[in-house]
């Protein structure tokens, strides 16, 4: 069966990050306290790059499990966002990433008093990805740039689990239609099975979240069927895990979500990187 690799420092997974940093992701995002897309976004990726790294932590450092790339995409380029990626290629391990982030901030998260309530307390976030809005929304070509960076990736790695490619943008694609971009970086295959590319969908008002679809008969337009349709089904340990969420996952449950607020970002990304066999 499919998606069944062990995971390890010899066999590692790769997750790569495609931003949308249109223009239109300086509007505000739905559930980010006013904030833009952009920096909401550039906090969920920064985040969740640093609960990566702590996963991968052991006494004697960061184990290699996964290799990690961002592209962002927006006016007429598509462009690696990590800093740390500079002459080492876009998809770097995880070690790196926990060695050379661009800055470390103090930011005030609240976390529990022990007595039931919240209290706001300093923490070091590692920043990695910088919010950027600009121009128009390159879909197609970062599916192919995905494409060319991770046939390179799978062509060293055929034994391993296959990518995961997580797209995430507001808006349509500027550069044509994206579905057969999407469909030929769907096809590549370790022997494993093939890439899984799920789609995320960010809103900027207050609308119900399409979350984990497995048709396209609650979707409202041709733009969301289509997203719907570039997503990969979901493989079982991630069907599995879906439910532990509460969301009603089956087979054929696709990786998507449409009219995504920060909440539902945050969880579709924390349910989307879960390992199946992390050794």
């Amino acid at each position: 069966m499919p998606y069944q690799a062990e995971i390890s420092r010899s066999n590692p997974t790769c997750f790569l990050f495609l931003l949308d940093q249109s223009g239109s992701m300086s509007d505000p995002f739905a559930g980010g306290a006013g904030r833009s897309k952009a920096d909401e976004l550039a906090t969920i990726i920064n985040r969740l790059l640093a609960s990566l790294v702590i996963r991968c932590s052991k006494d004697e450092g960061v184990r290699d499990y996964f290799d990690v790339g961002v592209f962002g995409y927006g006016g007429m380029q598509v462009k690696p966002a990590l800093h740390c990626v500079n002459g080492h290629g876009p998809i770097v391990p995880i070690s790196r990433l926990a060695d050379e982030p661009l800055r470390v901030e103090d930011r005030l998260q609240k976390v529990p008093d022990g007595a039931g309530g919240l209290v706001e307390q300093s923490v070091k976030f590692p920043i990695w990805v910088e919010p950027y809005a600009d121009g128009g929304t390159p879909m197609s070509d970062a599916l192919r740039r995905a494409h060319g960076t991770l046939g390179t990736w799978v062509s060293q790695h055929a034994q391993a689990f296959p990518p995961i490619i997580f797209n995430i943008t507001d808006g349509e694609a500027t550069d044509g239609d994206p579905s057969p971009a999407a469909s030929q970086l769907r096809a590549l295959a370790t022997d494993d099975g093939p890439a899984l590319l799920f789609n995320i969908h960010l809103s900027e008002r207050r609308a119900p979240a399409v979350e984990f679809p497995a048709s396209d008969e609650t979707l409202p337009d041709t733009f969301a069927r289509r997203l719907f349709n570039m997503s990969s089904a979901l493989p079982p340990h991630l069907q599995a895990a879906a439910r532990q969420e509460g969301y009603d996952a089956c087979d054929g449950t696709r990786g998507f979500v449409f009219n995504a607020d920060a909440a539902a970002v945050i969880q579709f990304l924390d349910i989307g990187t879960r390992p199946a066999n992390l050794r």
